[in-house]
């Protein structure tokens, strides 16, 4: 845990709020400022491109990235070889090798450009839900660029907007205190937007989710699907009424339709679902017609069979994308770990974008605290452990809690003990918590592994 963690973590709540404001001003600048609006205008006209314009795009763009990175990343100059980048550079991206999670897990640094030397650097780690968590390396105009397809394809063709106020549900550990249920959010003034924790959510804080989107006049949501289904879930069952709500967008998790039901009859709006990754490897978003579009000036997404070959649409294959919106630590072939199927048949919307008919496989287990707190994204248990390859957690039940890691040379006690500080952090102290040294963590038939596994019904 950080310095200024444990400052917030001491800090009265008031000053808390205060914090987060004052972090959220920064956010604000570094996210929304500078050609923020610019980037904005520009997505929102590659909307209208037809096909044969984003062939185009696409090829333009894919021609002079591979042509940096054989020349400029470390990793890619070492292991392509002169045929496989002249294949690429003739349109023919599947003569590449795949890029494996492993690779850049390991060495994120060889994956950087050594012809940019950019004035600010924005260093983000992905969630870990099928491993240790990797380090993804954003630039200022990239962050930024991020946030403008969100603004166009997301917010916008949910009808809402990021100037509106929204609330969000993340893996930020807002609340620090696991057993305070009277301040399960905190508020981000400079963006009008309520950070609400993904810690706290059972049948006795429901009702004070609601008054914080009832006090903040809060407009739309986003975050983890999950964790919205559970909130909905409580909404309903205890007859809470809502605040007229224009859009929840969903993100991190698979929605079911069980999931968009509840959370559609639970606030009174549509759901919108987001399909995306911290890498920023590919962006998918619904439309007003419920389909899920790819953005193709976001990445090049392959949809692939285990031989290698394409998926016909239907067939669901593993999902494989080359990103084009991030080019300082470019990631070319990058296996996701997902499955999902494309869809073909045409999207009354108009736009000619691909459409994924389905994602398969991205709603993690639900761990259960003693207390009836029903939680998500444990990923945060396994950041910044430098002596930890690979972890994952079982529940075993109510209060017993396995925390299986691979460890490196180095680990010990005080490993074992930051990895407890951390569980009981978040279920309380009183769950019993046992951390496994092992050699491997076994993987399914896939060849993946899940980094949360709940044994409780």
């Amino acid at each position: 845990m950080g310095r200024l963690d444990q400052v917030y973590e001491r800090a009265p709540v008031w000053l808390q709020h205060a914090m987060v404001s004052g972090y959220g001003l920064y956010w604000r600048w570094a996210r929304f400022g500078g050609e923020f609006k610019r980037r904005v205008e520009a997505y929102r006209q590659r909307d209208a491109f037809s096909k044969d314009q984003w062939a185009a795009y696409q090829q333009d763009r894919l021609r002079s990235l591979i042509a940096v990175c054989a020349h400029h990343v470390p990793h890619y100059a070492d292991t392509w070889t002169g045929a496989q980048i002249e294949a690429a550079l003739n349109g023919e991206l599947e003569a590449l090798p795949l890029l494996e999670k492993d690779d850049l897990r390991r060495s994120p640094d060889r994956f950087v450009r050594q012809d940019m030397h950019p004035f600010m650097k924005f260093p983000f780690q992905t969630s870990g839900t099928t491993g240790t968590p990797i380090q993804c390396t954003y630039t200022l105009a990239e962050l930024r660029d991020s946030l403008a397809v969100r603004e166009v394809r997301s917010a916008n063709w949910a009808s809402v907007s990021f100037s509106e106020p929204r609330a969000t549900f993340s893996g930020r550990m807002v609340e620090p205190l696991p057993s305070r249920e009277t301040h399960i959010y905190r508020y981000n003034l400079a963006e009008k937007q309520v950070y609400f924790s993904a810690f706290h959510l059972k049948t006795q804080t429901a009702h004070l989710y609601v008054e914080g989107l009832k006090r903040h006049k809060i407009r739309w949501m986003t975050g983890y699907a999950v964790s919205f289904y559970l909130l909905a879930k409580y909404i309903l069952e205890q007859s809470i009424s809502t605040p007229e709500i224009k859009a929840v967008i969903t993100t991190s998790e698979k929605v079911t339709p069980e999931m968009r039901e509840v959370i559609e009859k639970a606030f009174h709006t549509r759901v919108f679902e987001e399909y995306s990754t911290v890498e920023n490897a590919l962006f998918a978003s619904e439309c007003e017609h419920g389909r899920l579009h790819v953005s193709p000036d976001v990445g090049v997404v392959e949809i692939l069979r285990p031989d290698g070959s394409a998926c016909e649409p239907g067939e669901v294959g593993e999902v494989v994308t080359t990103c084009l919106a991030r080019t300082y630590q470019p990631l070319i072939r990058f296996r996701l770990g997902d499955l999902a199927a494309w869809d073909d048949a045409l999207c009354p919307c108009g736009r000619q974008m691909p459409v994924i008919k389905e994602v398969v496989g991205r709603i993690e287990d639900v761990v259960t605290g003693p207390d009836g707190r029903q939680l998500v994204r444990f990923h945060g248990i396994f950041v910044d452990q430098p002596h930890v390859v690979e972890g994952q957690i079982v529940q075993e039940s109510l209060r017993e809690f396995i925390v299986k890691v691979v460890p490196v040379e180095g680990f010990g006690e005080d490993d074992v003990e930051e990895i407890k500080q951390r569980m009981h952090q978040r279920l309380g102290p009183e769950v019993d918590v046992q951390v496994q040294p092992v050699s491997e963590i076994s993987r399914t038939q896939a060849g993946k592994y899940k980094a949360v596994i709940s044994k409780v019904p």
